[in-house]
């Protein structure tokens, strides 16, 4: 992929500053947007992303391919390359957590939003907001009440917010090029799959799924992005699509 990047200062959020591309029609296939602070930074389920000015590195990429692309490929993809960046700055024990949690010693150094609105399957279009954790050494009470985090300073690999975008960005596309097809029809998502299941830790252990009816226990089987889940428990094997997987962890 070829990224066209426009830098912000102080914004609500980069993937809002992406969408107003969208609909105004300036934009194109691959603009990445990247802003000095947000005031309205978004995770997933609506969490406020923390975005104090200089300290992270946050962006937004706009894809707009031919055909409408699965989410949960992009999720697992951005994914990857925020965990491959963080440990090309020398981060140590840097973990993914379903479905794209980037955690080091169970603290959280990033998150993943893939958004699209109003999708028109003849126009797709997806936003991909991605925030790091660079050089807080400190972060707001109540956040750390809510839960633990963490940045590449505090995980003893100090990095300037422009050093770490330049190494997603060359993670980031080679990733996103699976999920595009770049490599050839189907053999690039299951390469995808394959670095993921590999990534968690997931591949012959025992895991606990969580979907709307309640909790599953088993041994992992495998993972595709079309197929589903698919556990081993004592009723036999069953296969869970992944848009019913609210959380995925080992046992």
């Amino acid at each position: 992929m070829d990224f066209r990047c426009t830098r912000h200062g102080h914004v609500d959020s980069t993937s809002e500053r992406a969408f107003a591309a969208l609909a105004d029609g300036s934009a194109r296939h691959g603009d990445v947007h990247t802003a000095l602070a947000q005031s309205a930074g978004r995770g997933r389920l609506g969490r406020r992303w923390v975005s104090a000015p200089g300290e992270g590195l946050y962006l937004s990429v706009v894809l707009l391919p031919a055909a409408p692309l699965l989410a949960s490929a992009l999720t697992i993809a951005a994914g990857l390359a925020v965990q491959e960046t963080a440990r090309a700055c020398g981060a140590r024990g840097v973990q993914l957590k379903w479905p794209n949690d980037v955690l080091i010693a169970g603290a959280k150094l990033a998150g993943i939003l893939v958004e699209t609105r109003g999708l028109d399957a003849a126009r797709p279009h997806y936003v991909v907001g991605i925030g790091v954790n660079v050089g807080q050494e400190s972060f707001p009470a109540e956040l750390e009440a809510e839960r633990p985090v963490t940045s590449l300073r505090r995980a003893g690999a100090p990095s300037s917010v422009q050093e770490v975008e330049a190494a997603l960005l060359a993670r980031l596309a080679p990733r996103l090029d699976q999920v595009l097809g770049e490599g050839g029809p189907g053999c690039e998502l299951q390469g995808l799959e394959r670095d993921y299941v590999a990534a968690c830790g997931f591949a012959r252990r025992r895991v606990r799924v969580r979907v709307q009816a309640g909790e599953v226990e088993g041994r992992f089987v495998s993972l595709q992005l079309e197929g589903g889940l698919v556990l081993a428990t004592e009723q036999g094997e069953e296969r869970f699509p992944l848009e019913w997987v609210r959380a995925l962890d080992l046992v």
